[in-house]
């Protein structure tokens, strides 16, 4: 039986890719991450197969409508989305599938029984200090930062449907945040 594949959930800016990236650096043997498909422009330092897929938008519409993907939504503008074989490919390596998705890609995937997966949410110790982190990254423009916000606020609303996330970490320490995330995820 394949592992049971993990979702990661966190508004933008929260840390999610950091506290990922160092999993996977501690642990390359147990875990996989399932790299998803955007239509988004690569930020500077992005590899294309390594952060994301980057894909133009008419192709990956037309992949979405063939059903190849688990979970796909609209956030900022762009498509985001998560394909069948990312996920078969990390399960067929006997690893532990990281899927780092939105909320909206969470309730999909929440529906996908046959998935099995837990739920875990990154929460930022404020909205406050999310803003500040993502306008420290320097790449977004006043009117994405507006959007970006937005967003936080109906993700982090999430975390308050019972039931819904297994577990919500708030990153004020990404130290103490890893060792949550490490006893959550570890078999």
């Amino acid at each position: 039986m394949a592992p049971r594949p993990v979702v990661v959930c966190g508004p933008s800016g929260v840390g999610k890719g950091t506290l990922i990236n160092k999993l996977m650096a501690e642990f390359p043997e147990t875990f996989g991450f399932s790299v998803s498909h955007t239509t988004r422009a690569p930020r500077p330092g992005e590899e294309n197969g390594v952060h994301y897929h980057f894909a133009e938008k008419a192709a990956m519409e037309a992949q979405i409508a063939n059903g190849e993907f688990l979970e796909y939504a609209r956030v900022h503008e762009n498509i985001y989305g998560t394909s069948l074989a990312a996920v078969a490919a990390v399960a067929d390596q006997g690893k532990i599938c990281i899927l780092d998705i939105d909320v909206q890609g969470a309730e999909i995937v929440k529906k996908a029984a046959s998935l099995n997966a837990r739920f875990l949410f990154v929460s930022p110790p404020s909205v406050e200090e999310l803003e500040k982190r993502l306008r420290g990254r320097g790449t977004e423009k006043e009117e994405s930062i507006a959007v970006r916000m937005a967003n936080a606020t109906k993700e982090m609303a999430k975390t308050e449907e019972p039931g819904f996330f297994d577990l919500v970490i708030v990153n004020d320490n990404l130290e103490k945040a890893y060792e949550e995330m490490k006893t959550f995820i570890l078999p």
